[in-house]
């Protein structure tokens, strides 16, 4: 199974940016889309951002809508997540999925069971 892993995680201030990036072991492996989702210490885990991999729709969380933007290099195989003016509340491991099916509605893009392949995740901690 192809493997996702994420970078670019970190300890920053309130304020400051981090983009994390979401990368494929294979150059052949081409999903339908790819989220990336969030868990904090003690919740669910939620949903943060989702881009399909022609790029042509994106899709965020009301949280971080305005503040976070998702995009893809198709030549890297590379999905990024851009974070600005990073919130405490922002804290959490941040994880990057793949729906591997084409031709998949993006309906239910923001629930986990939507994906079927893990990155392990990369640890972004915002302080005050």
């Amino acid at each position: 199974q192809v493997q996702l892993v994420e970078s670019g995680g970190g300890l920053v201030q309130a304020g400051a940016s981090l983009r994390l990036s979401c990368a494929a072991s294979e150059r052949s492996f081409r999903p339908y889309a790819v989220g990336w989702f969030r868990q904090a210490p003690g919740k669910m885990r939620e949903f943060v951002a989702a881009i399909t991999w022609s790029g042509t729709n994106t899709y965020y969380a009301d949280s971080v809508k305005g503040r976070f933007t998702i995009s893809r290099d198709n030549a890297k195989n590379t999905v990024y997540l851009q974070m600005n003016s990073l919130k405490p509340e922002d804290t959490a491991v941040y994880s990057c999925a793949a729906k591997t099916l084409w031709r998949a509605s993006m309906t239910y893009h923001y629930t986990e069971s939507f994906y079927d392949n893990w990155g392990q995740g990369t640890q972004v901690t915002v302080s005050s």
